[in-house]
């Protein structure tokens, strides 16, 4: 009987267990859901934290008090509404900004959402905002061109019609990477700017869909929805763009995300698809079938966002907010909300609730501008923003140089030596 040396992994390898998910992970997409998977809520805690700090900095420098205007813009946020110290006065504002922190919070879930889910199966989907918009293209018309149906059968009708057009408009990019190979980033980039000018077409002065009233023949601007189309206002007033159910459909469709990828058969394979194609092929999943079910769904969520808008509180599109939301807009927001997030549900509701006070807070109407300038606090929202995105970047670069600097220096223990019985001896 002889004892043998412990059988060391090849170089690069881990054994199961060892390394996780991460260690399996070949595609830089993978390798970020992964890591951004790991660590609780410290690293997104610290992360906001280091944003708001360097966000501090850029306040002092422009001359302002950071702690006055970082309260400044938490009052605006109308969050102050929970302490039951402020007065009756204050409250009602409070009750107001808060609504509208809630409404803003609403499409950063599910544009966070169809970021979120891409990234599990190592996918980037940059395309939330043209996703957003083409469900809003679809709500309108549909609220708009249907104005005699039951209001449920005419809301249900604009939220399913939208969810499939955002569905459709990110399965083409899924599709061009599964059959193509097709970058995901490119394609959805471009079809992003698609959507911005196929909205612009359509909404223009004679356009398709520009509004029909005579009194609007020379604004740029889609029909008004029906009444029997605008989601229920629960709670505030229906006139001052009170808060509608729409917040509700956006926590269900957090909660049917967490059920599809972690306790469904699609998620098990979308999530095997996200830490290595190549091993999920050999086990039998359709990788190409999964990157387009996977970039459906994400358009869908965002579909589903565009509509929850459209329905909630604007009831109308115009050209110019079309044409300003190119750049800025909350399908952009999304990647920054998944990423603090950590790609999972609960984490991007509360991101997405974080981004939706910053917009609110930092608004024209709601910052107090004897203590900082409306204007700028509008690009001081961009700049957390960025640094999250960047901060989250670099946490991925250190995690990974960290994780190498500790397989070099970690002290492995001696295997013992080999030894070997004769039979001889034993006589």
């Amino acid at each position: 009987m002889s004892t043998q040396d412990p059988v060391e992994p090849p170089a690069g390898q881990a054994l199961a267990g060892e390394g996780g998910p991460e260690a399996a992970a070949t595609t830089s997409a993978a390798r970020l859901a992964a890591y951004l998977q790991g660590g609780g809520v410290i690293v997104p805690l610290l992360t906001a934290v280091l944003a708001f700090f360097v966000g501090g900095l850029v306040i002092l420098i422009t001359g302002h008090n950071p702690i006055s205007t970082y309260k400044a813009i938490f009052n605006g946020t109308g969050l102050n509404w929970i302490f039951p110290w402020i007065s009756s006065d204050e409250r009602t504002t409070a009750a107001l900004n808060l609504q509208q922190t809630l409404i803003t919070t609403t499409p950063l879930i599910l544009t966070g959402l169809a970021v979120a889910f891409a990234f599990r199966c190592g996918l980037f989907n940059i395309g939330g905002q043209g996703q957003y918009l083409v469900g809003s293209y679809v709500a309108v018309w549909v609220g708009a061109s249907f104005a005699g149906m039951p209001r449920l059968a005419h809301v249900l009708l604009a939220m399913v019609l939208a969810t499939a057009a955002g569905a459709v408009w990110a399965g083409i990019a899924g599709l061009l990477k599964a059959v193509a190979g097709a970058h995901e980033v490119i394609s959805t980039i471009m079809l992003n700017w698609i959507a911005v000018w196929v909205g612009a077409y359509l909404f223009q002065l004679n356009g398709p869909l520009q509004n029909s009233d005579p009194a609007q023949q020379s604004v740029p601007v889609s029909s008004d929805i029906a009444a029997s189309a605008k989601l229920p206002v629960f709670w505030g007033d229906p006139e001052l763009q009170g808060l509608h159910i729409g917040i509700f459909i956006a926590l269900a469709s957090a909660v049917v995300f967490w059920v599809l990828l972690n306790r469904s058969t699609t998620g098990y394979e979308v999530r095997a698809v996200g830490f290595n194609p190549e091993a999920a092929r050999y086990g039998g999943i359709s990788v190409s079938r999964n990157y387009i079910l996977v970039m459906a769904v994400c358009g869908a969520f965002a579909g589903l966002a565009g509509s929850v808008d459209l329905l909630g509180w604007q009831f109308h599109i115009a050209t110019n907010d079309i044409l300003n939301s190119a750049n800025v807009g909350l399908g952009f927001f999304g990647i920054a909300v998944a990423l603090l997030g950590r790609n999972t549900a609960s984490g991007t509701v509360v991101a997405a609730l974080l981004f939706g006070a910053l917009l609110t807070g930092t608004s024209q109407r709601n910052l107090d501008p004897t203590i900082f300038e409306p204007e700028l606090a509008g690009n001081l929202t961009l700049i957390i923003q960025g640094l999250v995105v960047l901060i989250v970047s670099a946490d991925v670069i250190v995690l990974t140089m960290l994780r190498r600097g500790r397989g070099m220096f970690s002290r492995r223990t001696p295997a013992a030596p080999a030894t070997v019985t004769a039979p001889e001896a034993e006589a």
